[in-house]
């Protein structure tokens, strides 16, 4: 599908760390580096591959899928890829 969120997309906002903009992000299991869910840069490409697989473009869903990375513990950094299984599984059952 190739979805592609921009920041403005995005209903909350947050934090550029540039230090790390250029580090390698999420691009698909496995990948056991943590997720920072308060980093843009470390947010748009989980977001974007969560929206591609339960196949779906909707501003809706993807402000659920908000919803749900911001009720996360601030500081608790799972492995990106329990992440990605995590946050899919969410949204399949909101999705349908």
């Amino acid at each position: 599908m190739g979805v592609t969120i921009k920041p403005s997309d995005l209903q909350f906002k947050y934090r550029r760390k540039k230090e790390l903009r250029d580090e390698q992000k999420f691009q698909g299991k496995p990948d056991p580096l943590p997720f920072d869910g308060e980093d843009l840069y470390e947010v748009i490409p989980m977001f974007e591959a969560v929206m591609d697989a339960v196949q779906s473009t909707d501003g809706r869903v993807l402000n659920e899928l908000e919803n749900i990375v911001n009720s996360i513990p601030p500081g608790y950094q799972p492995k990106r890829e329990d992440m990605f299984d995590f946050l899919v599984d969410q949204l399949r059952d909101i999705v349908g």
